[in-house]
């Protein structure tokens, strides 16, 4: 048994172990340098105020250019190249583009409009047309699905941003700088195995992540016990030392899969977590979006009051606006306004909307009656107003894969459905931020905490947090290469074995 064990061990580190190392390495990249998106804080940031004298057409007539059969998900008004346009979503892959002054429906986005949208993105630098792009490096996200193609355009400016321009719709939907770019080579894009997206192995690429995580994670569990057992815990061996090996690679690496090993095993375990194999971590429940779908379908019946009407609203309260949305809240309509600052006002849409004024946030009752209502079957156990981030509700690094800042206060709804779920609630806004049930929870542990560490006392004691995952990966990379260097002695041993058996052969003949 033994036998087999280092056996299995030895074979799978010469394969892995270089897969290992450089998820290491890149993973220590991704802690300062994220893979290129553009944040909501940039995306408010490059728009102007919006003008109620320039829009808008009424939305009938906004819905009837769009010329879909369903029901749009979301509608917002926005400025691209300095021009209002709504932009309708049905689903994540599908978005219509309409001018908000003339309700044309915009099919196209050629090449001088992209240009102009990037120019309006910022202004006063050189923009360079470089073409159309369905999917790159910095692309592959789903969620950009909706705009393919894109244009792509290269800024002038100090960063050498590339900005990646909606095909669709015309708006900037990705900026890259060349310092995300350029690190992005060993960070991301390793780490995430890229290499194997796009082209013919596209559809495998999830399947290669899976099965090599797998794969190294049973190399590290083996390592574990491989080097438990090697090591002498009564008495020394003949060199006066604990481990077995004399060798210095053997030896350190013995020595740092015992002080490393567990780590490394929470590492690649996590990470395999991370693509939720299998579907181990889906309950069966019912997803947010069908949820909200059946209780708050977006119509336009439940918008009485125009755009304009509402801009010029905002506008008298103070409020200068750069986005606005037509959100539907438990079953009524309000207009949602962002400032360039993120900040947001509300303001009722419906049929008591003529009196109507911005309003800052709704009250928790209110987010209490709609959060229950998506749980209709179900009772409230506990509701729980979160003023301070806590393990389950907590912002990270804007960079980082679903990071940023987070608003505060939110309502925490408890249900006592099978599933044992949660809902986030923020009053700002009127949004469900997330729906949480028991895997979901159990995913935020085996993903989250295992993978990078989020714990709220590290997470607010930096640079507590960057000493402890350097000093983990650090350890688990020099693992790592001290395996691989021993595969590939191995490997060039039996070659010289094989290449002797093989002139022996042709001697005796």
């Amino acid at each position: 048994m033994k036998r087999m064990l280092y056996l299995i061990h030895r074979w799978l580190g010469i394969a892995l172990c270089l897969f290992m190392a450089m998820w290491f390495f890149s993973g220590v990249v991704m802690m300062y340098v994220g893979h290129p998106k553009l944040t909501s804080a940039e995306r408010l940031a490059s728009l102007p105020v919006l003008d109620a004298t320039r829009c808008c057409a009424a939305l009938p007539e906004i819905i009837a250019a769009a010329n879909h059969a369903a029901s749009p998900d979301n509608v917002r008004l926005t400025s691209i190249a300095g021009v209002p346009r709504i932009l309708l979503s049905y689903g994540r892959s599908e978005v219509v583009a309409v001018d908000g002054a003339s309700a044309r429906r915009v099919d196209a986005v050629g090449a001088a409009h992209a240009l102009a949208a990037a120019r309006a993105f910022m202004p006063d630098v050189r923009a360079t047309y470089r073409g159309l792009v369905t999917e790159d490096a910095w692309t592959h996200s789903r969620a950009l699905d909706a705009h393919r193609p894109m244009h792509r355009v290269r800024m002038a400016d100090a960063q050498s941003t590339v900005l990646y321009v909606s095909g669709r719709t015309g708006e900037v939907v990705r900026d890259a700088t060349g310092i995300e770019r350029g690190w992005g080579w060993v960070g991301a894009w390793i780490h995430w195995l890229y290499p194997f997206r796009g082209g013919m192995v596209e559809r495998h690429w999830a399947d290669i992540v899976i099965y090599t995580a797998i794969g190294a994670t049973v190399l590290a569990l083996m390592g574990m016990t491989v080097g438990v057992w090697r090591w002498r815990f009564s008495g020394r061996f003949s060199s006066g030392s604990r481990s077995p090996y004399r060798e210095p690679w053997m030896r350190w690496h013995h020595l740092l899969g015992l002080v490393f090993g567990v780590m490394t095993v929470a590492f690649i375990f996590s990470g395999l977590m991370s693509m939720n194999p299998f579907k181990v971590l889906d309950s069966g429940a019912p997803k947010l979006e069908q949820r909200l779908a059946a209780h708050d379908r977006w119509q336009a019946q439940q918008f009485t009051l125009s755009a304009s009407q509402a801009l010029q609203r905002f506008s008298a309260s103070g409020f200068a606006a750069r986005e606005l949305e037509w959100r539907v809240v438990d079953g009524a309509g309000y207009f949602l306004a962002l400032d360039d600052q993120g900040r947001s006002r509300l303001l009722a849409a419906g049929a008591a909307a003529d009196e109507a004024t911005p309003f800052a946030a709704f009250s928790m009752a209110q987010m209490q009656t709609w959060g229950s209502a998506l749980f209709a079957q179900n009772k409230v156990t506990e509701a729980t107003v979160l003023t301070a981030y806590d393990t389950y509700y907590y912002g990270r690094e804007p960079h980082t894969m679903g990071g940023g800042s987070k608003r505060l206060p939110v309502l925490r709804l408890k249900f006592d459905d099978a599933q044992a779920s949660w809902l986030h609630l923020e009053p700002d806004t009127g949004t469900v931020i997330n729906q949480l049930d028991s895997h979901g929870r159990a995913r935020r542990w085996l993903f989250a905490f295992l993978h990078s560490w989020d714990w709220l006392p590290l997470l607010e004691r930096r640079p507590l947090w960057d000493i402890w995952m350097l000093v983990l990966n650090v350890g688990g990379f020099i693992l790592s290469v001290t395996g691989a260097v021993l595969g590939w002695r191995r490997l060039q041993r039996k070659k010289s074995e094989w290449a002797a058996a093989a002139w022996r052969a042709r001697v005796a003949v």
